[in-house]
Protein backbone atom coordinates (compact mmCIF):
# COMPACT_ATOMS: atom_id res chain seq x y z
CA UNK A 1 0.00 0.00 0.00
CA UNK A 2 1.61 3.51 -1.07
CA UNK A 3 0.93 6.08 0.80
CA UNK A 4 1.23 9.91 0.20
CA UNK A 5 4.41 11.62 1.63
CA UNK A 6 2.37 15.36 1.04
CA UNK A 7 2.14 15.30 4.79
CA UNK A 8 5.41 14.25 5.62
CA UNK A 9 6.86 16.56 3.45
CA UNK A 10 5.08 19.24 4.55
CA UNK A 11 6.57 18.91 8.31
CA UNK A 12 9.75 18.62 7.05
CA UNK A 13 9.79 22.26 5.37
CA UNK A 14 7.76 23.76 8.33
CA UNK A 15 10.72 22.10 10.93
CA UNK A 16 13.49 22.94 8.30
CA UNK A 17 11.54 27.44 8.51
CA UNK A 18 11.61 26.79 12.77
CA UNK A 19 15.17 25.55 12.61
CA UNK A 20 17.93 28.06 14.27
CA UNK A 21 20.88 29.03 12.53
CA UNK A 22 23.48 31.68 11.96
CA UNK A 23 23.15 30.98 7.83
CA UNK A 24 20.77 29.74 5.57
CA UNK A 25 22.26 26.33 4.67
CA UNK A 26 21.92 25.59 8.60
CA UNK A 27 18.69 24.62 8.61
CA UNK A 28 18.21 22.28 5.51
CA UNK A 29 21.46 20.69 6.44
CA UNK A 30 20.00 20.13 10.05
CA UNK A 31 16.63 18.63 8.69
CA UNK A 32 18.26 16.52 6.30
CA UNK A 33 20.88 14.92 8.78
CA UNK A 34 17.92 14.70 11.22
CA UNK A 35 15.88 13.03 8.12
CA UNK A 36 18.46 10.67 7.37
CA UNK A 37 18.86 10.14 11.10
CA UNK A 38 14.79 8.72 11.21
CA UNK A 39 14.89 6.90 8.04
CA UNK A 40 18.26 5.01 9.54
CA UNK A 41 16.36 4.25 12.95
CA UNK A 42 13.54 2.62 10.60
CA UNK A 43 15.71 0.89 8.02
CA UNK A 44 17.40 -0.39 11.33
CA UNK A 45 21.07 0.92 10.35
CA UNK A 46 22.30 1.60 14.14
CA UNK A 47 25.79 2.15 12.87
CA UNK A 48 24.74 5.28 10.30
CA UNK A 49 22.39 6.22 12.85
CA UNK A 50 25.28 6.55 15.65
CA UNK A 51 27.55 8.61 12.76
CA UNK A 52 24.57 10.83 12.43
CA UNK A 53 23.70 11.65 15.64
CA UNK A 54 28.05 12.14 16.20
CA UNK A 55 28.02 14.71 13.44
CA UNK A 56 25.49 16.66 15.01
CA UNK A 57 27.70 16.73 18.57
CA UNK A 58 31.03 17.49 16.31
CA UNK A 59 29.49 19.81 14.08
CA UNK A 60 25.97 21.75 15.37
CA UNK A 61 26.01 24.45 18.07
CA UNK A 62 25.37 22.95 21.27
CA UNK A 63 22.01 24.80 21.26
CA UNK A 64 18.73 23.29 22.88
CA UNK A 65 16.76 24.11 19.30
CA UNK A 66 19.18 22.81 17.14
CA UNK A 67 18.85 19.57 19.40
CA UNK A 68 15.29 20.38 19.17
CA UNK A 69 15.15 20.81 15.40
CA UNK A 70 17.09 17.50 14.59
CA UNK A 71 14.73 15.44 17.34
CA UNK A 72 12.06 16.83 15.63
CA UNK A 73 13.28 16.29 11.81
CA UNK A 74 13.90 12.72 12.97
CA UNK A 75 10.77 11.59 14.41
CA UNK A 76 8.95 12.86 11.41
CA UNK A 77 10.89 10.48 9.45
CA UNK A 78 11.00 7.30 11.28
CA UNK A 79 6.85 7.88 11.42
CA UNK A 80 7.10 8.53 7.96
CA UNK A 81 9.10 5.69 6.99
CA UNK A 82 7.42 3.00 10.20
CA UNK A 83 4.08 3.62 8.55
CA UNK A 84 4.57 2.83 5.51
CA UNK A 85 5.29 6.11 3.87
CA UNK A 86 8.82 5.13 2.45
CA UNK A 87 10.93 2.30 0.86
CA UNK A 88 14.29 1.92 2.80
CA UNK A 89 17.23 2.02 0.52
CA UNK A 90 20.27 -0.61 0.51
CA UNK A 91 22.65 0.37 2.82
CA UNK A 92 25.55 1.33 0.72
CA UNK A 93 23.04 4.33 -1.16
CA UNK A 94 22.12 5.33 2.02
CA UNK A 95 25.76 5.30 3.50
CA UNK A 96 26.30 7.86 0.45
CA UNK A 97 23.51 9.92 1.52
CA UNK A 98 24.54 10.29 4.87
CA UNK A 99 28.30 10.89 3.76
CA UNK A 100 27.03 13.64 1.72
CA UNK A 101 24.61 15.12 4.62
CA UNK A 102 27.44 15.26 7.48
CA UNK A 103 29.91 17.10 4.71
CA UNK A 104 26.89 19.68 4.10
CA UNK A 105 26.21 20.03 7.93
CA UNK A 106 29.87 20.31 8.35
CA UNK A 107 29.74 23.08 5.77
CA UNK A 108 26.49 25.13 6.67
CA UNK A 109 28.07 25.17 10.74
CA UNK A 110 31.80 26.09 10.11
CA UNK A 111 31.14 29.31 9.88
CA UNK A 112 29.34 29.78 13.08
CA UNK A 113 31.82 28.23 14.92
Amino acid sequence: MKTSRSPLLAALLCSLLLAPAAHAEAPAALTSIGFLNGMALACQQPALVARLREAVVAYAPKQREVGEAFEQATNLAYLGYSNGGGVCPDGRTLAERVDGAILELKAAYAPAR
